[in-house]
């Protein structure tokens, strides 16, 4: 006799990289009520030396962090040839900024505290585009 077993899908893991511990466990809040798998960070070294990383379809990182930034973290990944989406928050929006984690493909450029109807669709798109859905 053959069954069939049903294929297990597996949600998306999120990963949240910020500093400030208050702004982690909301953003985790905030991803596991979607319905997604979520890891946090500390910071951007944490999670470079993770297992976590080959297994993180998006990443919400803040801009500025003590050690590397945001914004160094997304050089890193990218001249590492991993396509990982990241989506910024930051509590200093600046043009500037902005205009460089933009060019460099981010998927959201959000000023804390954001709003998360518009975090969720960064999210959203930044999961279309994830390699790793």
């Amino acid at each position: 006799m053959h069954v069939e077993v049903p294929r297990v899908s597996r949600a998306p893991t999120i990963t949240i990289i910020d500093d400030d511990e208050s702004v982690r466990v909301a953003t985790e809040s905030l991803v596991r009520s979607l319905g997604f798998g979520a890891r946090s960070f500390a910071s951007a070294e944490d999670f470079l030396g993770s297992t976590e990383r080959s297994r993180t379809a998006c990443v919400i990182t803040d801009v500025q962090m003590p050690g590397m930034s945001g914004v160094e973290l997304q050089s890193r990944l990218r001249a590492e040839g991993d396509p990982v989406p990241l989506i910024f928050i930051t509590a200093f929006p600046e043009d500037r900024i902005r205009r460089q984690v933009d060019a460099a493909g981010a998927f959201g450029f959000l000023a804390k505290p954001f709003d998360g109807n518009e975090m969720i669709d960064c999210i959203d798109r930044a999961l279309q585009a994830s390699p790793r859905r």
